[in-house]
């Protein structure tokens, strides 16, 4: 009689022990989804992607204008960089807003995808180093390495992001300062690397060959 009181004594402690393990489990799980909630929306916050890059049927009526520049030295193609005019800013404005909300890294990703998706590669003519302007590239919808990288230097500093032009052997691509980027996406300090000549590329990518590239000048 004594063994089963004592029994029947240590029963309330069992039933005590497995509710407590029940919140434990139970508030395991709640921080858990608190987490899984809390990790997609930082970083879409941080990191946000465009939720649609339009197409070309996108870009207003423009005249290209006759082609009189030449390049003489890289500071030459600072000259090209139109991007007050009214035609590179409303299609920068409408790239940015087509699936973006109010975000600098957002507005950058739409504009380099843009480009990058858009823009054929096409060769200068031979032994000639032909320069589009941002409306030349606009008009003809393709061009080299030179060109994608001034349309896309010209619809960045409309949206507001600062750019420069970064030479390699035999290519060139820009670099785009976004201190809010994420440091995955930067190679120089705070500046992101954008090569819209690159199909394969990402952003803030470069091609292996451009990477280990003996040269570089800024």
């Amino acid at each position: 009689m004594l063994k089963e009181a004592k029994e029947i004594e240590k029963e309330p402690d069992v039933e005590k022990d497995s509710r407590n393990s029940l919140w434990w489990v139970l508030g395991i799980f709640l921080a858990l989804l608190l987490i899984m909630m809390a990790v997609p929306y930082y970083g879409v916050k941080l990191d946000p992607r465009p939720s649609e890059i339009p197409g070309m049927d996108i870009i207003p009526a423009v005249e290209a204008g006759q082609h009189d520049f030449s390049v003489e030295s890289p500071y030459d193609y600072e000259k090209l960089m139109k991007s007050s005019d009214p035609v590179i800013k409303q299609l920068a404005d409408n790239i940015a807003a087509y699936g973006c909300s109010g975000n600098k890294i957002c507005h950058a990703k739409a504009e380099f995808y843009f480009v990058r998706d858009n823009f054929n590669y096409i060769n200068d003519p031979a032994s000639v180093e032909y320069v589009k302007s941002a409306k030349e590239s606009l008009v003809s919808r393709g061009g080299d390495c030179d060109d994608s990288s001034v349309l896309l230097a010209n619809l960045l500093e409309a949206a507001g992001v600062e750019t420069r032009f970064v030479f390699v052997p035999g290519h060139v691509y820009i670099e785009a300062y976004l201190p809010s980027a994420l440091n995955r996406y930067k190679m120089d300090g705070d500046w992101v690397a954008l090569d819209a000549a690159c199909k394969s590329c990402e952003f803030g990518e470069l091609s292996y060959n451009v990477v280990k590239a003996d040269k570089r000048y800024v």
